[in-house]
């Protein structure tokens, strides 16, 4: 227990460290919110350091049990600290909304509560920007290293693929740290200028760059994407979401053997392939049904589509005034990205595995006798892996009717019900309908709502048996 706490010291001592930069922000823009994050720094840096101090001398390794409380209380304690920021800074702002506006930073979901972003002080818009970037990385660690070592939902295929000896992408695990984190800072940094080429001022591409490559899609802007005006903008976020969306260790493998490694990928492939699939599917729907020309349909359903389907949240149109194609959003909800990147959701290596398990059985239905494997990529799968994915299915279509079931019991109505327990899930932001949909805000929602959405969006990111393994009894024997 002392090394989980010496890591979270850790983990604490880098987000107080990394409060100093919207406090710079806001001191050179003359901005009194500078104290804010001056006081929350001072208080997260105090708890982490104490809780480096009190267990540095414990070396022990980390056993599975540990790793599963170590994730899970991480992904709870770092947004309750970065919530003091939203708290003392925002007039009128209740702990809950200051909590609520964290975890969706965090998290990368991008739902929010705050209205008149055009006006909030840069600090706070650069600290709401910058906890996704932290969180954006946050799950790539996660799904690399520590979802496998966990065999939650499949993940231990990934683990599988990453420990083949012939197929490493570098030496050291510290060097694929190093690596992933390289080429998230280059890509964020790509993106900025991009943005900037393309119209953005300074501010605004910093904060969107660092929320796109996160895919978390939080804006400094009321109208999100919506307030730029730039025809080039849309295809830049387009671009750089879905390179928010691959396998981060793939990139290194790129880079070190074969940059086509990248359009070799099976899941990569799969990926790419759903997504142009949509976006012409939409864009011809957009065209035919709405005062819209084909660039600009074709445009906006490429945005959007590739927002949802990445988890990110940007927004540049209503799509919930596209009529009943809006339906189609709700379903992408659930597609999300690949194993290994920023995209929450299902992700893409899940409906491979199932498709070729449900193929492998309609085989042996035909031919009782033959053997059909499950594979993968080209490899033959086990069958703990693929139940194990199947599990986590159920699972997911489990906690959405659950937590749908519980806001409706909050009085909320069917369709934003189920659309806010998909979009909380998923950690994609907007949801459909006028409260919950891309032109609405959470705002108007009460605490109890609010709380469910938060413990969705963590349950979502944790991947749901990350947090369900430590209900049970039998997790806590003998720990």
């Amino acid at each position: 227990m002392s090394r989980i706490l010496n890591v979270l010291g850790i983990l604490l001592t880098v987000l107080a460290c990394a409060q100093v930069v919207p406090l710079l922000a806001d001191l050179v823009a003359g901005n009194p919110d500078w104290m804010v994050f001056a006081v929350s720094s001072v208080l997260t840096l105090f708890l982490g350091m104490s809780l480096v101090l009190a267990n540095a001398s414990n070396e022990e390794r980390i056993t599975v049990r540990e790793g599963y409380l170590l994730t899970a209380l991480a992904w709870v304690i770092l947004p309750l600290c970065g919530a003091a920021p939203f708290l003392f800074s925002v007039e009128g702002l209740s702990i809950t909304d200051a909590v609520f506006e964290s975890v969706s930073g965090i998290t990368t979901t991008g739902s929010t509560v705050l209205t008149g972003l055009d006006t909030l002080p840069p600090g706070l818009l650069l600290w709401r920007s910058m906890q996704q970037w932290i969180g954006g990385i946050g799950i790539i660690v996660m799904g690399v290293a520590i979802l496998p070592l966990l065999r939650v939902g499949g993940m231990q295929l990934m683990k599988t693929e990453s420990s083949d000896t012939s197929d490493k992408v570098l030496p050291r695990a510290k060097q694929v740290a190093t690596g992933i984190f390289a080429v998230y800072i280059v890509l964020t940094l790509s993106c900025a200028i991009a943005y900037g080429l393309a119209g953005m001022t300074s501010f605004d591409a910093i904060n969107h760059a660092m929320t796109t490559i996160a895919t978390g899609g939080f804006s400094t802007h009321d109208a999100s994407f919506g307030y730029f005006q730039s025809g080039w903008l849309p295809w830049i976020a387009v671009f750089f979401m879905i390179c928010g969306a691959l396998p981060f260790s793939l990139y290194l493998k790129a880079i070190g053997r074969d940059p086509m490694l990248l359009i070799r990928n099976s899941q990569v492939r799969f990926f790419l392939g759903f997504c142009l699939f949509v976006i012409v599917l939409m864009a011809f729907w957009a065209w035919r049904t709405m005062p819209l020309s084909f660039s600009e349909a074709l445009s906006q359903s490429a945005f959007n589509t590739i927002s949802i389907v990445t988890t990110t949240g940007f927004a540049n149109a209503d799509y919930t005034l596209w009529g009943s194609a809006s339906v189609v959003f709700l379903i992408i909800t659930f597609a999300g990205g690949c194993s290994g990147s920023t995209s929450g959701s299902v992700k893409m290596f899940r409906y491979q595995l199932m498709w070729s398990f449900l193929k492998s059985q309609v085989n042996r239905l035909i031919h009782p006798h033959g053997v059909f494997p499950v594979t993968y990529d080209g490899h033959d799968v086990s069958s703990d892996i693929v139940l194990s994915v199947t599990a986590f299915l159920a699972l997911y279509l489990i906690s959405w009717f659950g937590l749908s079931v519980a806001l409706a019991a909050c009085g909320l109505g069917f369709q934003t019900s189920v659309s806010a327990a998909a979009t909380a899930l998923t950690n994609v932001g907007p949801g459909l309908g006028p409260i919950v949909g891309p032109a609405g805000n959470f705002s108007s929602l009460d605490n109890p709502e609010k709380w469910l959405l938060a413990g969705g969006m963590l349950l979502g990111r944790l991947e749901l048996f990350t947090l369900f393994v430590m209900i049970t009894p039998r997790f806590w024997r003998d720990f």
